[in-house]
Parts: structure tokens; C-alpha cells; sequence
């Protein structure tokens, strides 16, 4: 079996995802056609070479409807050669575009491959695709099916975790994340976003609040509470759980992922491709895997899945160096942490998405790329990445530093 490389990764920053947040003039495939180019000229790449460009897209219809990954290649001058296609599989759908990039070089058929993933929040909203999932009455009673904030909340409740250690948590992401902006951790892979005369539109990551506190965030309302009991919803998920009494909600705007717009990607190539191209590799995509889990709760599948991946690999957590997990809520890498024994200080090293955004489609390739960066930047091997899936589901990924 042939190894698959990474030879590049690039992101765009991520803009807050409403109508005033900086990214929301800018269309979904211009964020994807930013970073196509901008592989094209860091690499002097000859884009012949690519094979294909898999693309993430949680919410795929609208402007990122038909095809965008096809769309962003030919809008990027991209050989008429390389094809496009677009996955979903909700969060993690960047990492498993890269994964399935990996298996193709891996099994010897492709060369190179791009892969990543997008979303403009600002401009197609979350759920505006609709999906039996989250729609139908028949499928929501059925396997009792409520929203990822309530999800959150449960396993807060169900694992005892309080408010005041949630925003804790919270306040060191934004700090950790307002140090590597400072200090120049995202600048060898984040690419800003220009308008049509070169001017630039965004550079940095727009949801970065240095004044975050303990004090600040306590005057922030449970953002689930009402849905949660005036829908019913509570009720509906402690059906699956009556060992509880209530849900005690914890979440909030500030402990949880804050919804953005951005994009990212990764070049992945063989050696016998990156040699052609007379490129060096960065790291090389050691291995990764999949699980589902109980979809109520919905949100407890990185760990699982990390565990899965340790065994089939013989490995243990001491070999990781560096561990990227999504901050979807403030409890999601707590309990990663604490299932697993890891010291928060190999955890989101320079903050998450409660500090920096969850731009959907885009977010497995977005701490991808600062994964890589961070294990340069530290000179440690091994790096996980890894995310919580709507349904019920993760996936997490090993790379190896080269």
C-alpha cells in the first residue's frame, strides 16, 4: 500500500457567520477558489497533476449546491482535467473528504488530490437543506432525535459537568487563541480572502474576543433551556435516559462553537507524485477511522473513536503529541480529555472553535491544517485530529510529522 502524503495545507480565516460578519459578502465557492489558487502558487503546482478535489459541504444547496467542488476548479483555472465532488458527512466532513483523498493515493489510484472542505454560514443557513433526520416527525420519536445543544447539555448532566468549569474552558480558548494570533501560530497556513482588486477582506479569525472572562460569560442566558422545555425536547431525550431527573442546561453562546464562514484544503500526493512535482511532503496521513454512537446523546463519538483507531493501530494515547478536537460545545473535548487522561496542554494548543468558529463543511480540514502547523512548530511527530457528528457518529485521524 502506498503512503499518502501532505504536501500543503492552507484555510481561509474564519468570519463570524451572520449577515454583518465579514466573510458574508463573499460566495462560498470564491472561499474555495481562494485556497485552490493559492495551492497552485505556493507549490508552483502544475494542476494536471490533480486527480480530484473532494469537497465538504454540510449544508449543500443554494450557492453550495451542484457540484461546488467542481464549480471552485474550473473557477479556479484549474487544469479541465481534474474533477470535483462534494461529501457530507455533517461536521467531520473536511476530515473524511481528506481521509477519502488518502484511501485513493493509498490504494495507488489517484496521484494527488485535494481535499477540504466549505461553508458560508452567513449565507446558506445551517439546516436549510432540510432531511428526514431532523424533519420527520415518524424518525425524531422514533429514535428521539433533538438538537446538538440539548445533546450537549444532556451529557453535561448526565456527567456532571458545571456551568463555571464549561466557561472555563471557554475563556482559555479564546486566551490560547488570542496568544497564537499574536505570536504568528496560523500565519504559515492561513491564506486571506481578497476582493476582485487585490484589497484584502479578512485576515485574521473574526471571532477571537481577548476580553472574554469568567464574568462576562456569566451574563450569558442557557441558549437551550427554553427549547429544551417549552418544545419538549427535554422530555423527548430523557425518555432515552430516565436515570435522570432534568437536563440541566449549561450551554451557551459563549461556551459553545460560534457559527462562521471559512474554507480549507489539503494536497495529498504520493511520493512517486510529490517527486514529480518536486515537492517535500509535511507529514503523511498514518491512519484513521470511523464509529457511530447513541444519537440522542449524540456527541460523545471522538473518544470511541479515537479508541478504535489506538487498538487497530496498536498504539496508545501517550504516543499523540498534539490532539485537535473540536470545541462543537464546551463539554465535547472536556469529556474527550477526561475519558482518555489527556492533559489539556497537548488539547486545542491555540484554542478552537469556541474562540475561532465552526465553519461546518470546512472545520475537519481547518484544524487539520493548524494541526500540521502546530507539530512543526513544536517539533513533536504525531498529531490526531478528531470531531463529534450530527447522528450520532466522529471520525478521527492520525498524521505523522515527515
Amino acid at each position: 500500500m502506498a503512503i499518502a502524503y501532505i504536501y500543503d495545507a492552507v484555510r481561509t480565516p474564519r468570519g463570524r457567520g451572520k449577515v454583518d460578519g465579514t466573510l458574508h459578502e463573499v460566495q462560498p465557492v470564491t472561499l474555495l477558489t481562494t485556497l485552490l489558487r493559492a495551492i497552485h502558487e505556493r507549490n508552483n503546482l502544475d494542476t494536471s497533476l490533480v486527480d480530484d478535489v473532494i469537497a465538504g459541504c454540510v449544508t449543500p444547496v443554494g450557492e453550495q449546491g451542484s457540484d461546488i467542488a467542481r464549480t471552485a476548479v474550473l473557477e479556479a483555472g484549474y487544469a479541465q482535467s481534474v474533477a470535483g465532488v462534494q461529501i457530507n458527512r455533517f461536521c467531520s466532513s473536511a476530515l473524511e473528504a481528506i481521509n477519502m483523498a488518502s484511501a485513493h493515493v493509498m490504494a495507488g489510484m489517484y496521484d494527488f488530490v485535494i481535499a477540504g472542505g466549505v461553508e458560508s454560514m452567513s449565507r446558506v443557513p445551517m439546516g436549510f437543506d432540510g432531511g428526514a433526520l431532523f424533519t420527520s416527525p415518524e424518525i425524531i420519536g422514533k429514535h428521539k432525535i433533538v438538537p446538538q445543544g440539548i445533546s450537549a447539555d444532556l451529557i453535561a448532566t448526565k456527567y456532571g459537568y458545571k456551568r463555571d468549569e464549561l466557561d472555563k474552558f471557554a475563556v482559555e480558548s479564546h486566551r490560547r487563541a488570542t496568544y497564537a494570533q499574536q505570536n504568528g501560530h496560523f500565519n504559515k497556513g492561513r491564506v486571506p480572502v481578497k476582493d476582485n482588486l487585490g484589497l484584502t477582506i479578512l485576515e485574521n479569525d473574526e471571532g477571537i474576543r481577548p476580553e472574554t472572562t469568567m464574568e462576562s460569560l456569566a451574563q450569558l442566558k442557557p441558549a437551550f433551556e427554553m427549547m429544551g422545555q417549552m418544545g419538549g425536547l427535554d422530555a423527548l431525550a430523557l425518555q432515552k435516559y430516565p436515570e435522570l431527573a432534568t437536563i440541566n442546561h449549561v450551554h451557551h453562546a459563549g461556551n459553545a462553537s460560534q457559527i462562521s464562514d471559512g474554507a480549507a484544503l489539503l494536497l495529498i500526493g504520493s511520493e512517486e507524485a510529490g517527486k514529480k512535482a518536486g515537492l517535500k511532503p509535511r507529514a503523511k496521513i498514518h491512519s484513521y477511522a470511523v464509529i457511530g454512537s447513541e444519537p440522542t446523546i449524540m456527541l460523545t463519538g471522538p473518544a470511541p473513536s479515537t479508541q478504535k483507531l489506538l487498538k487497530r493501530n496498536g498504539m496508545n494515547i501517550s504516543d499523540i503529541d498534539i490532539f485537535e478536537v473540536n470545541e462543537a460545545f464546551a463539554v465535547v473535548p472536556m469529556l474527550y480529555a477526561d475519558i482518555l487522561g489527556i492533559d489539556y496542554a497537548k488539547m486545542n494548543p491555540n484554542g478552537g472553535a469556541i474562540a475561532m468558529g465552526h465553519p461546518l463543511g470546512a472545520t475537519g480540514a481547518v484544524i487539520m491544517s493548524v494541526l500540521i502547523d502546530e507539530l512543526e512548530r513544536q517539533n513533536k511527530q504525531m498529531g490526531l485530529a478528531t470531531l463529534c457528528v450530527g447522528g450520532g457518529m466522529a471520525v478521527s485521524t492520525i498524521i505523522e510529522r515527515v
